[in-house]
């Protein structure tokens, strides 16, 4: 029988390689853009935004409703009907003969990578000791970020087989098999009487797809059309709800009220936009390499593995640079890099050497390596220890929502700047949406040329946005702090035995440690 130590390792072995299934077929799916584009299927520009943002948006929408049901009905019994969704949902996916069903199948899987994520931490920490814990968090978090790139890796070899179906079939053993060590290796922890928050959850996932609805459609229904407007109206109407609806309820689903916290605020706006630039990047990378570059799929997942340089040989030391300049400016500079990442990459064409490609990558991932454990400890740093579970579903939601935001407007532009840059008479006479329909008039150059034009936009369009938010993350950063100062001296004025720390609000430079 193993001792105690070798099931810990085998538990933790487990449950890292179900977040890196669940994490890596966010990325593995662009890999497959171009073969479904060219695929018996027929899709659309918005169709193939929303194959790739369908399951994100509902990972994203339902991560939290699924750490909860972990904790009402079970985090193993949770964790394992969530990898036998994700697994039917690859099936169904695998085997659509449309793409009405594909979206149903990305949908399900969705629903299961909710229930796993949070659940495979919950998990986790119940089978370790209590002096253990801080290392099995650090290594379940980085295998979120691992999990991009085995998902690019990964998703280029199994697509290098030629068909985009594998890459959905060969989800469906995986993840059986990893149902079957878990139902076999993992302990069962207590039940807690946590209510669910249906309404709020339902409510979140139609407005946030309403939202995309909006944002997807307007290239190829005009931006004055009735699905459009009715698409951005019902957002506005549904948040609305749905934030009324949070404020009264007993155990909502994300209480609006955290938001007023300014460091909270600002660093969930930020980890939000830097996921929206990096899964921009992950979209457009894709294609880009493949009909920009003509690399193979295999190729074109290697090709994204400079980005992820920095963060393996440098994340360790990004706790020390922000002692040493504070976190204001760690943020800021997170932000210079990956707005002047992505404006860098805006740069390239067809003829543009991968070395320099490859350059742009590697600012782009310093600038990530910067953020993610800056503005993770922020929002980890705003909230009580009791809290801990809000904030790790809060990280979960503002990463997946950004991603799947991320896709759809860079989705959007490219589409848009792709059709007015092709010649007027390919327009004219196959009025095409996607690369693949434009390139059935058999004009190959004008057509790579037209969607290195619209990448190159999209990406300089995604690196503007970037670098805005950045400016106000930081800048609600100082004045939060500015203004607890101010009231800090005050108090300090009318009671002297006051003390400061007491009164300040969180920033992001209040959580240096």
């Amino acid at each position: 029988m193993p001792s105690r130590p070798t099931a810990h390792r085998g538990l933790l072995a487990v449950i890292c390689a179900c977040v890196v299934l669940v994490v890596g077929m966010v990325a593995a799916i662009n890999l497959a853009v171009p073969m479904l584009a060219a695929s018996a299927l027929h899709p659309s520009a918005s169709a193939l935004v929303w194959i790739v943002d369908t399951y994100v948006i509902v990972f994203a929408c339902l991560v939290i409703p699924g750490g909860a049901a972990g904790d009402r009905f079970g985090r193993k019994g949770v964790l394992l009907s969530g990898l036998g969704l994700f697994a039917v949902g690859a099936l169904i996916s695998a085997a659509a003969p449309n793409v009405a069903l594909l979206l149903a199948g990305r949908a399900v899987t969705g629903i299961g990578a909710a229930a796993v994520l949070p659940n495979t931490l919950a998990v986790l920490l119940h089978a370790v000791p209590a002096q253990r814990k801080s290392a099995t968090i650090a290594v379940w978090a980085s295998m979120t970020g691992i999990g991009g790139v085995v998902g690019n890796v990964g998703g280029g070899v199994i697509l290098s087989g030629g068909s985009w179906r594998w890459l959905f079939a060969a989800a469906v053993p995986i993840a059986l098999l990893l149902a079957a060590l878990v139902a076999r290796i993992a302990p069962v922890s207590p039940r807690h009487d946590r209510r669910l928050d249906p309404l709020g959850a339902v409510l979140l996932v139609g407005a946030s797809v309403a939202l995309l609805l909006g944002i997807v459609q307007g290239p190829e229904a005009g931006w004055d059309s009735g699905i459009v407007i009715a698409g951005f109206a019902c957002a506005a109407v549904l948040f609305a709800v749905w934030t009324i609806v949070e404020l009264k309820v007993e155990h909502p689903l994300l209480d609006p009220r955290l938001l007023r916290l300014p460091a909270l605020r600002s660093s969930c706006l930020g980890m939000t936009a830097v996921f929206f630039g990096m899964f921009a990047l992950f979209y457009v990378n894709a294609s880009f390499l493949q009909y920009g570059k003509g690399f193979g799929v295999l190729r074109t997942g290697l090709g994204i593995i400079p980005l992820t340089i920095p963060i393996i040989l440098g994340a360790k030391h990004v706790g020390r640079l922000a002692q040493r300049i504070g976190l204001d400016a760690t943020t800021a500079l997170a932000f210079v890099f990956v707005g002047g990442g992505l404006l860098g990459l805006s740069t390239s064409d067809a003829r543009t050497p991968y070395v320099a490609y490859a350059a742009w990558l590697v600012v782009m991932g310093v600038g990530v390596t910067l953020a993610l454990p800056t503005l993770s400890g922020a929002i980890a740093g705003s909230l009580p220890p009791e809290q801990a579970g809000v904030a790790a579903g809060l990280q979960a939601t503002t990463r997946e929502f950004g991603s799947a935001l991320g896709v759809a407007v860079i989705g959007t532009v490219l589409t848009a700047r792709f059709v007015a840059a092709l010649p007027p008479d390919i327009r004219a006479d196959h009025d095409p949406h996607t690369v693949a329909q434009a390139l059935a008039s058999g004009h190959t150059d004008d057509v790579v040329a037209a969607f290195v034009s619209g990448a190159d936009d999209g990406l300089r369009a995604i690196g503007v946005l970037v670098l805005i938010s950045g400016v106000l993350v930081v800048l609600q950063s100082l004045l939060s702090r500015r203004g607890s100062d101010r009231r800090a001296k005050d108090l300090d004025a009318s009671s002297p035995s006051s003390s400061r720390t007491t009164t300040s609000s969180p920033s992001l430079v209040d959580h240096t440690s």
